[in-house]
Order: structure tokens, then C-alpha cells, then sequence
């Protein structure tokens, strides 16, 4: 059984390339907003596909190619990550109604992706930041973490706005976590 809600659950979408520092953001936010958020991140979810999925057609694969001297990484989903991928929205929306305020990080290059997130969360009170930074920052941050294969941020930079509408948008490359999650809570009310 459901619990009473008595206010509309809040969910706060951040998207940005990889490596734009969405994590960070998010546990930043959490240590800033009155009532608790949950934190559900994308990759989180990933982590879920089975081994063979990942380099499938059927799952997740990385194709890279070298264009001005730097690695360019696509992306190319099968079915089984589409089926995921539209299932953690539906798993955010459960947990927003069961009551929880969540705070998802998410990397949505394709726009359907965009659309499907705003029909699935209209019940909430849901809200979108558009992370940004310099490609320059964001391919230095994917070198310095060493967990990212080298490209995805040039490959995504040009995708992951496109025809996205936001509530917020940070430019998180001159400012700290804590600036950017004081940002947010301000902006919305947390």
C-alpha cells in the first residue's frame, strides 16, 4: 500500500555531458535542500545490464573515432538499454509516488528521452537544470577521473541540450558544488 502524500512529490532532473560534474552536484544538493532527497543516478542503472549487453547491439556500445586529433565516443543504444532507460523513469515516478523528493543525473542525448521524462513525471512537481561547462573543462575532468572512456564528453557536448527546455541552467566551471546546489535550492524553493 501507497503512503499518504499529502504534497506533491519533488524530482529534480539534471542533465549534462559526462563528466559535467551531475554526482557532485547532486550530493551537494542533498546536503543543502530542509527534507530529504533521494538520489538516483544513470549510472546506477547501467550497472544493471547484464555483461554481454555492454559492446551489443542489443544493449550498449561505444564507437570511437578520432576527429580533429581528439577521441570522439558515440553511443549507440539497443533495445534492451531503450527498455532501461525508460524504465528508471517509471522507477523515479514510483518512488516519487510513494512521497520521496528525488534528485536524478541523467545524460539524455537522444530527445525523445526528454519528452518521455516530462509526460512520466507531470504528477510532480518536476523541475530540469541544464549542467553546463566548457568542453575544454568537462574533457579534462573525463581524463582526470580515468572511470570514462576518453570522447563521450566531445561526443555528447552538441546532443544532450538539444531541445531540452530547462528550469535552470549552471555553468558549474567557475563555480564550486556547494555554489551551484545553494543555486538550485534557491532557485526552487528546497
Amino acid at each position: 500500500m501507497g503512503a499518504e502524500v499529502t504534497r506533491r512529490s519533488r524530482v529534480i532532473l539534471i542533465n549534462g555531458v559526462s563528466s559535467a560534474g551531475k554526482g557532485t552536484l547532486a550530493r551537494g544538493l542533498q546536503r543543502v535542500t530542509e527534507t530529504p532527497f533521494l538520489h538516483i543516478q544513470m549510472d546506477a542503472f547501467l550497472e544493471m545490464l547484464p555483461a554481454p549487453m555492454f559492446g551489443s547491439p542489443q544493449g550498449y556500445s561505444f564507437e570511437t573515432t578520432i576527429e580533429d586529433g581528439h577521441p570522439v565516443t558515440a553511443i549507440h543504444s539497443g533495445p534492451v538499454m531503450t527498455t532501461l532507460m525508460r524504465g528508471m523513469r517509471r522507477a523515479i515516478a514510483a518512488m516519487a509516488a510513494e512521497g520521496a523528493d528525488v534528485i536524478v543525473d541523467d545524460v539524455l542525448v537522444w530527445g525523445e528521452d526528454f519528452a518521455d521524462y516530462q509526460a512520466v513525471m507531470a504528477p510532480f512537481e518536476f523541475r530540469t537544470v541544464g549542467l553546463m561547462a566548457p568542453l575544454e573543462v568537462v574533457e579534462a575532468r573525463e581524463k582526470a577521473r580515468g572511470d570514462r572512456t576518453l570522447g563521450l564528453a566531445r561526443w555528447q557536448y552538441d546532443r544532450v541540450h538539444q531541445g531540452a527546455r530547462y528550469d535552470l541552467v549552471i555553468d558549474n566551471s567557475a563555480a564550486s558544488p556547494e555554489a551551484c546546489a545553494l543555486q538550485i535550492k534557491q532557485a526552487f524553493g528546497l
